[in-house]
């Protein structure tokens, strides 16, 4: 069982910054694609970044058009963890955040689409106001 662990949210002001880290315990995370995600109350899931698998360079990103520019993804194979940097936060990027694995391996183009993933986390809480 691929158990992911969502760290690094919180209450932040808006226009500050904010460093989500996802890792996975006993399980490497090196060959697959990984996927941030978003609820915000009373909302669908949307899909925030993704990053996909391989060789260094080889691999791709994807962000949704509202975060483009102000979010980031990387990863970091000798860690295992994958971050999201959010620079920039309004309040209506108030959400629980989840980190999601897709299984299918060096998959170097990652989806936006949650039901492409097939293990996902706890989320982690990050409010945006002053």
């Amino acid at each position: 069982q691929v158990q992911l662990v969502e760290s690094g949210g919180g209450l932040v002001q808006p226009e500050g910054s904010l460093r989500l880290s996802c890792t996975a315990s006993e399980f490497s995370m090196d060959y697959y694609s990984i996927g941030w995600f978003r609820q915000a109350p009373g909302k669908e899931y949307e899909g925030v970044l993704c990053i996909g698998s391989g060789d260094p360079g080889s691999y791709y990103a994807d962000s949704a058009d509202s975060v483009k520019g102000l979010f980031a993804i990387s990863r970091d194979n000798a860690k295992n963890t994958v971050y999201l940097q959010m620079n920039n936060l309004k309040p209506e990027d108030t959400a629980v955040y989840y980190c999601a694995i897709d299984l299918t391996p060096f998959r170097r183009v990652c989806s936006l689409n949650s039901d492409d993933y097939d293990h996902w986390g706890q989320g982690t809480q990050v409010t945006v106001s002053s």
